[in-house]
């Protein structure tokens, strides 16, 4: 028996099924969930026969051999067919073109249904929450209309005309005793509410409790669901896909066969204090009711032990708190009940200690299985995920103690007055052995070279450490990967909240002797680090662990150049005061043989100031560095500078006398090495006083003698001194400027690049 053939689709075959399939109108307002399914299935059916002719395209291209063999035998019956295969092709193409269409409109419809199944939810909702405020009131009438007639008979006898009666001693009595009856019935409602209050405080674990039962029950619902439909799987409870397929509306956790919460007290009260124009003392004192409550539910430190009554407790607060506020119109806020949502979390962060209890717990635990032989690997990984969460916990709350230390430090040198106290400080810091040697045979009272700022950060990094490893202690596995972790803790720890933090607070310091104190206190640190890491080494060895290597030593290097810039700053910033009082004379008649009296007391502060600073004598010679510098270039300025617009020769003659002046000076105090700083200006001084202008311009002498100076500079001199000359009336003095300025410009012109 041959097979049966399939059916012929022919183009008015498929138009005519397509027609016969009926879309849900967007309009309508009833649900029609179940004429969805046919739908579905026709498109499944639809797609079932292009899967069909997809497979008979591919058997085709298989049997061409075959094909061409029937071809050749039936011409024209293969003629026929490949004229029906062609027209398959054809209309299959409209039928996937359609299949889209419609697979477009079906979602279409299902948006348009999920969105009319949440408004329905929400008008169902709303509806509930309507009948339950009419039950409410209602129960609450017959107290209301009590406390309304007595307030309305106060109303009345306060408003009644004057008359005789008002003249009787019984009416004044009344009206004298209207404002104790308002605060006897204020009393009354909020003794009422006060009970009301710890009423709900003592049923919101329970309250917590249904609201997760419940939610349970549907996350187990939604999740059997999910099993037995694919299609479902990347849906979770609260998606719109849940939402639409949920049969009935959310339970009502505050009133139902297992509890009902009265709220029946606190719209009495809200009412009453209304009426009495006293809202908002209410609402002030509720607020801070519900605040001590809401503090009351977290112990501290938190008990990992109780978490489930703790969470169940806070949900059943912040249902209550949500019910409050959809029911009593402007009564509470959104925001009174964020800020005691944000204020109980803010506290829901663990203390390290209750890891460290749970470790224990673990630590036993797993010690015990192993004794009798028991695999416990994932145990041990169990316990090095909980150490990484109290090695963040433990690294937050020491950040925080370094950046109040490093904020709240007063950069003066630590005094101790007895050898107990030396002996105790010298055992907390980190110090080269030299200096710890010199120090504990240091005569007392001492001044130590660290502020109490580098003391307390010593002593918390010791207390960082030890709470670190209390959490390994007992912990056979994972050396490498704690040393790791305690790498990167301590390094965060010390540069970015002990080294950033004192860069940080250079800025907001303008003493010169507590920028210094800050400059040692970096110079320790430095030292602290390499002594910290032989230390953490040598206990590593001993515990089978690895070597530590800590980078943070670096950022205390780097932080010492903006804190020597910033007391090179302050000492320009007071040199500044001194050249302000500066008087030259730019043309004066003869030249001077001593140097300007400015300077003599610039000197001496200098000298005293730097001398006495706390700093090792490297970074002193920086301060000098930058000082002497900074002065030669003041000097400079007098001579090439926009302010001096001209002088003459005795001028120049006089800075360097000036000149000659500082640098015996620093010479004198040992400081003669920086006196380079004065090569060019005495260069160019030596050019002008010597008439060697010509000379500068030969390239090999310029070169072997003077090299320091630019041309630019010498220019500008020379204009100064051409624009002298001019200013004279006598013709000596008129020559000698007119000199100057061809001089001026044959420096220009040779170098033209340079004096841009």
């Amino acid at each position: 028996m041959a097979p049966q053939r399939r059916p012929q689709y022919t183009q008015e075959n498929i138009e005519q099924q397509l027609q016969q399939i009926h879309l849900l109108d967007p309009s309508s307002s009833s649900e029609n969930l179940e004429q969805l399914g046919p739908i579905i299935k026709q498109i499944h059916a639809n797609r079932q026969q292009e899967v069909y002719l997809r497979n008979l395209q591919a058997l085709i291209a298989t049997k061409d051999s075959e094909i061409e063999q029937i071809c050749t035998d039936n011409y024209q019956e293969f003629i026929s067919s490949a004229s029906t295969l062609f027209t398959v092709k054809s209309y299959t193409t409209n039928l996937r073109e359609k299949i889209t269409t419609l697979d477009a409109s079906v979602s279409q419809v299902g948006r348009s249904l999920v969105e009319k199944k949440r408004s329905l939810l929400q008008s169902k909702k709303t509806a509930a929450n309507l009948d339950e405020a009419i039950d409410t009131l209602q129960a609450c009438l017959k107290v209301l209309d009590v406390y309304w007639s007595a307030l309305r008979s106060l109303e009345d006898i306060q408003s009644l005309p004057s008359n005789s009666l008002s003249q009787t001693p019984f009416y004044q009595h009344l009206l004298s005793s209207l404002p104790s009856l308002r605060i006897q019935i204020q009393n009354a409602v909020t003794a009422s509410m006060k009970q009301w209050l710890l009423e709900i405080r003592n049923v919101s674990g329970l309250v917590g409790k249904l609201a997760l039962e419940v939610m349970d029950l549907r996350t187990r619902k939604w999740r059997s669901r999910r099993e037995k439909d694919p299609m479902l799987r990347l849906s979770r409870v609260g998606s719109a896909v849940e939402m639409v397929t949920q049969e009935r509306s959310d339970t009502n956790v505050l009133d139902s066969e297992k509890l009902k919460v009265d709220f029946t007290p606190l719209y009495q009260c809200i009412h009453i204090y209304t009426t009495l124009d006293s809202i908002d003392n209410l609402r002030r004192s509720y607020q801070a009711d519900r605040k001590a409550q809401s503090d009351l539910i977290l112990p501290d430190p938190l008990p990992l032990a109780s978490l489930v009554s703790l969470t169940q407790e806070i949900c059943g607060f912040f249902i209550i708190e949500s019910h409050v506020l959809e029911t009593t119109g402007n009564f509470r806020s959104e925001r009174e009940v964020e800020e005691l949502w944000e204020a109980l979390v803010s506290r829901l962060s663990p203390d390290p200690d209750s890891f460290l209890r749970v470790k224990e717990c673990l630590i036993g635990f797993v010690t015990t299985l192993e004794s009798y032989s028991y695999a416990t690997q994932s145990l041990h990984s169990l316990v090095l995920m909980l150490f990484e969460k109290y090695a963040g916990l433990l690294e937050g709350q020491f950040s925080r103690r370094f950046d109040d230390i490093i904020l709240q430090d007063d950069h003066l040198p630590m005094q101790v007055t007895t050898s107990s106290e030396r002996d105790s400080v010298l055992a907390v810091v980190w110090l080269g052995p030299s200096e710890q040697e010199a120090l504990a045979k240091s005569a007392l009272p001492l001044s130590l070279p660290w502020s109490q700022g580098f003391y307390q950060c010593c002593e918390d990094i010791r207390n960082f450490i030890q709470k670190f490893y209390h959490f390994v202690d007992g912990v056979s596995q994972h050396h490498g990967n704690i040393d790791e972790l305690l790498n990167k803790s301590l390094d965060k720890l010390l540069s970015n909240h002990i080294s950033e933090s004192i860069c940080k607070r250079l800025s907001s310091t303008s003493t010169l002797t507590q920028v210094a104190q800050i400059v040692s206190n970096l110079e320790h640190f430095e030292v602290a680090c390499a002594e910290l890491e032989r230390s953490l080494t040598s206990l590593r060895s001993t515990q089978r662990g690895g070597a530590i290597r800590l980078s943070s030593s670096s950022s205390f290097a780097d932080t010492v150049t903006p804190a020597l810039n910033r007391v090179t700053g302050l000492i320009t910033s007071k040199l500044d005061d001194f050249f302000d009082l500066a008087e030259y004379d730019w043309a004066p008649q003869s030249r001077d043989d001593t140097p300007s009296m400015y300077l003599y007391e610039l000197i001496n502060w200098l000298t005293t100031v730097v001398d006495s600073l706390v700093i090792e004598e490297v970074y002193k010679d920086e301060a000098y560095r930058g000082a002497v510098g900074y002065i030669a270039e003041c000097l400079m300025n007098f001579m090439v500078g926009p302010n001096v617009p001209a002088m003459n020769e005795n001028a120049i003659s006089n800075i360097l006398v000036d000149t000659d002046f500082l640098e015996g000076e620093f010479a004198r105090i040992g400081r003669g090495h920086l006196n380079s700083v004065f090569a060019e200006l005495r260069s160019m001084v030596s050019i002008v006083l010597n008439d060697a202008v010509q000379d500068y311009l030969v390239p090999q002498v310029r070169q072997t003698t003077y090299s320091v100076v630019r041309p630019k500079r010498l220019q500008t001199l020379l204009e100064k001194l051409s624009r002298h000359g001019a200013s004279r009336r006598d013709a000596r003095s008129r020559e000698r400027g007119e000199k100057r300025r061809k001089e001026a410009d044959a420096v220009g012109r040779v170098f033209p690049g340079e004096n841009r």
